[in-house]
């Protein structure tokens, strides 16, 4: 072998192998968008949020489910709460915090900074907003007489939108997370995907329970 190649080999090898001098190992892609080796594939983490939400559907069918059969069972004496009105805006705030978390997005594939904190921020507050309405509705229920153990429709209006509430709040704590977590842009890129998933699901899902508490009666 003639010395130039041998020599040129041996400094291959000392430099980790791709004639750089740092000894990392090489990465794919340019910038901050590059995919490095040991790095989880975005599909990993939508593959995980879907089987959580999997579970937390599971979780509200069986307390429909529970309502359902509970209101068959005592048809005749069944009560049903009135829903207080503050749940429409409540509903509509969630709506719109969906809304501004599409902006939110878009404004972070085009690169526009200022604009995805912007409106990341704004879903956020709104988010807060919707516990606060919910909150509220509480306390009206509360100041008309009407408790936890009052009956069992007012059971079921308390747990469910407790319920609701506590999983929104967890997706409050994610999105600030997000909102101030340095890295790279293709890992951001991956929590602000997956937070916005678990956001758009809990959306949805109130919008369910809204309609039964509503049409409970029509069951």
């Amino acid at each position: 072998m003639p010395s130039g190649v041998a020599t040129d080999a041996i400094d291959m090898r000392a430099s980790g192998g791709n004639g750089g001098s740092s000894g990392l190992p090489p990465s794919y892609g340019d910038g901050d968008d590059s995919f490095r080796p040991g790095d989880t594939p975005q599909r990993a983490y939508v593959t995980g949020v879907i089987l959580a939400l999997g579970g937390i559907l599971m979780f509200f069918s069986a307390l429909v489910s529970a309502l359902v059969v509970r209101k068959g069972l005592s048809a005749a004496v069944w009560q049903t709460i009135e829903v207080p009105r503050i749940l429409w805006l409540n509903t509509l705030i969630l709506l719109g915090s969906s809304a501004t978390l599409v902006r939110s997005r878009n404004s972070f594939r085009a690169g526009d900074e200022s604009g995805f904190r912007h409106w990341w921020g704004v879903t956020t507050t709104l988010g807060l907003f919707f516990l606060g309405g919910q909150l509220a509705a509480w306390r009206q229920l509360v100041a008309a007489g009407v408790y936890l153990a009052t009956n069992a429709s007012s059971s079921f209006f308390y747990v469910l939108t407790a319920a609701h509430g506590l999983h929104l709040l967890g997706g409050i704590a994610a999105m600030v997370v997000v909102a101030f977590r340095p890295g790279r842009r293709l890992r951001r890129g991956t929590a602000v995907g997956v937070a916005s998933i678990y956001w758009h699901f809990l959306d949805a899902l109130w919008l369910g329970l809204f309609a039964l508490l509503v049409l409970q009666d029509k069951l």
